[in-house]
């Protein structure tokens, strides 16, 4: 650790420095983000990610470097989204603090990127020192809630609940019927995959459906899939 000089002429030991890997679509908000964050002395950008792909690649490079943080955009689309994202960290980088980000978010998606396992999430509406304080809390891995109205921490906490509720209500078997159904096999095609009649198939699949509350098999899917109950391209 770097020591540095105070006004009175001693040394004392400099912050420990977070490393940040910026992970966003918008490659405007990145160049932003990256000039905010490097103007700190104990912050700085060493990793920056349009796709869930390029964050990953980038994360397994720099795994060893110390005081590593993933800012993770919650606008990263297509099925490898931000939340399928926070999850492959969370379950292929465990000791790297994960921090949500987005711009005027609601509740729902906060309380769901939390359970996907972000450490928190700071909205882009916070103001620079606070945004800046939230990236070290975080790197602590302490709970991060920056930039959102004080009324909205037990409809989150609420949301979370509800997460947990929807992806305990399928049994084992459940689950793995509706992550095949998900690459858009049969019920005969799921039933050869399987070991199992398509008859059984599609029984489960039934109650895959009352238990989710929807009326199709993609429906459910979707259901499933924001509840993470389900994840959406996991593997090739």
């Amino acid at each position: 650790m770097k020591n540095r000089i105070d006004r009175g002429g001693s040394a004392r030991p400099s912050l420990p420095v977070v490393n940040v890997v910026l992970v966003d679509p918008l490659s405007v908000v990145r160049s932003g983000l990256r000039l905010l964050i490097c103007g700190e002395p104990d912050l700085t950008v060493v990793g920056e990610a349009a796709t869930a792909d390029e964050a990953l690649e980038t994360l397994r490079v720099l795994a060893r470097r110390a005081g590593l943080l993933a800012l993770v955009g919650l606008n990263l689309g297509g099925q490898r989204d931000g939340y399928w994202l926070i999850r492959e960290i969370r379950e292929s980088f465990p000791s790297i603090p994960v921090i949500a980000c987005g711009a005027n978010s609601d509740a729902i998606s906060i309380s769901r990127a939390l359970f996907f396992g972000a450490d928190g999430f700071v909205d882009k509406t916070a103001r620079p020192g606070d945004f800046l304080h939230a990236i070290r809390r975080g790197a602590r891995r302490e709970m991060v809630l920056e930039g959102l109205p004080p009324d909205w921490m037990a409809p989150i906490a609420d949301g979370i609940g509800r997460h947990r509720d929807r992806a305990a209500v399928l049994t084992g078997r459940e689950r793995e019927i509706l992550t095949v159904a998900a690459e858009g096999l049969t019920s005969r095609q799921i039933g050869s995959r399987l070991g199992v009649r398509e008859r059984t198939v599609t029984t489960h699949l039934f109650r895959i459906y009352r238990k989710l509350g929807a009326d199709s098999r993609v429906g459910a899917i979707a259901a499933a899939a924001r509840s993470g109950i389900i994840t959406m391209g996991a593997r090739e």
